[in-house]
């Protein structure tokens, strides 16, 4: 538990290679595979996307209970935008937990990151809606409402 509680704290201070290496420690010691997100996360602050969408694709992240599952694909997804997979991100984050009847914080940050790959695909007028979305889901969760705002106030015609 004290490795764990070292890799979050190095996490949240941006100490990526610590972090990780707090992590894989805690893993070792106790096993389970709730950490993935954030492990696959250091990779990418690593500079080493490639390495985060392996966590994604392990068969540990198989097993993951769903939340967790949906952090993991967001990070996945991040992974995907930062090698500028637009549309692979896109797909990265479709499943049955994108579902408009979702609500809280985890399906506002699954709609979020979702909108946020539409827009990067260049799909304005979905990621628009998924950013409303989002909002819909967990108005504190994200900045999603001030997104759409900004984005219908910068273009008009998309609304």
């Amino acid at each position: 538990m004290v490795r764990e509680t070292a890799g979050i704290a190095a996490y949240y201070a941006g100490e990526w290679a610590e972090a990780l290496n707090e992590l894989r420690t805690a893993r070792r010691i106790g096993g389970g595979s709730g950490l993935l997100a954030v492990m696959a996360d250091c990779e990418r602050g690593l500079g080493r996307p490639e390495r985060a969408i392996e966590i994604a694709r392990s068969p540990e992240a198989r097993s993951l209970p769903t939340e967790a599952a949906i952090e993991l694909r967001i990070v996945a997804a991040g992974a995907r935008m930062d090698l500028e997979q637009y549309d692979a991100a896109v797909v990265t984050l479709q499943g049955s937990d994108l579902d408009n009847a979702r609500e809280g914080a985890t399906a506002a940050r699954l709609c979020y990151a979702y909108a946020e790959a539409l827009l990067a695909a260049g799909r304005r007028d979905e990621a628009l809606s998924w950013f409303f979305r989002s909002s819909e889901a967990d108005s504190e969760a994200t900045d999603a409402e001030d997104r759409a705002v900004e984005m219908s106030e910068a273009d008009p015609d998309i609304v």
